[in-house]
């Protein structure tokens, strides 16, 4: 199976009045093709240090992370951006939107600054419709994003994540906002596109929506403790036993 991200030995450093915090010490761990790798541990553990730092958004002190095969510590500014804009996806708690434009507008944005996908844009605008139908979300796609919900917003930021075509999903809370039917609603459409092929990789501290994922890495103090193997989930009949199995290992980590 393909290896999207492969991270040997991240050191994640922080100088704060003249003293060195180490955020993240010596982490490794591999993503493949087809995963869905959610990432929990306590609040200050380096959760959200550690996607931000191997998808490239924050700066990284010492580390090899290879994704796609490109090095990212080895990258200009430029070609981060680039490799970022074109082959990943993100999805935020806080969904950023920018209020002058239409959802839709907002969702195929990424799209009209890339380079990747050579098209018009009558056939960019066509592509952003089609993933808002499959995530149920057309009837807004003309709507400024103060007249739709929490959800429906959360579910267009999926859109937007996807309309470049990326290689792989970073996903921090994505449904940390949201109450519990809008955040199983995002759930599901995360799972299809982990059935559909997608891979991605998420910080959460919910139980359930981490069961809904093929592995769950542990991270204390800046260190994977452990991590636990899932099957694809596939129904809703199997969420039951998967959060039992999750939260009895959580529980074994020190959860």
């Amino acid at each position: 199976m393909e290896k999207i991200l492969d991270v040997k030995d991240l050191c994640k450093t922080y100088i704060i009045n003249k003293r060195q915090n180490n955020v993240l010490k010596n982490v490794n761990f591999s993503v493949h093709a087809g995963e869905m790798v959610a990432v929990m541990g306590p609040s200050g553990s380096g959760k959200s240090t550690l996607l931000y730092s191997v998808s490239g958004l924050d700066q990284i002190t010492a580390v090899k992370v290879s994704f796609c095969g490109n090095d990212i510590a080895g990258l200009s500014e430029k070609e981060l951006a680039g490799l970022r804009l074109d082959e990943m996806g993100f999805i935020f708690q806080q969904m950023y939107m920018l209020k002058n434009l239409t959802v839709l507008d907002n969702i195929i944005l990424p799209a009209c600054q890339s380079n990747k996908i050579h098209e018009s844009r009558k056939e960019t605008v066509e592509r952003g419709q089609a993933l808002m139908r499959k995530l149920s979300i057309i009837d807004t796609a003309d709507n400024d994003i103060n007249e739709v919900s929490g959800g429906q917003l959360q579910r267009a930021c999926i859109c937007r994540s996807m309309i470049n075509q990326p290689k792989m999903i970073f996903a921090d809370e994505p449904t940390g906002a949201l109450n519990r039917t809008a955040s199983d609603e995002v759930m599901e459409e995360l799972t299809k596109l982990n059935r559909e092929g997608t891979t991605i990789m998420l910080v959460t501290h919910d139980v359930k929506v981490a069961a809904k994922c093929t592995r769950v890495l542990y991270i204390v103090d800046g260190n994977i403790k452990g991590e636990y193997s899932l099957d694809k989930y596939t129904a809703s009949s199997q969420l039951r036993e998967r959060e039992r199995s999750l939260n009895n290992w959580l529980m074994e980590m020190g959860w």
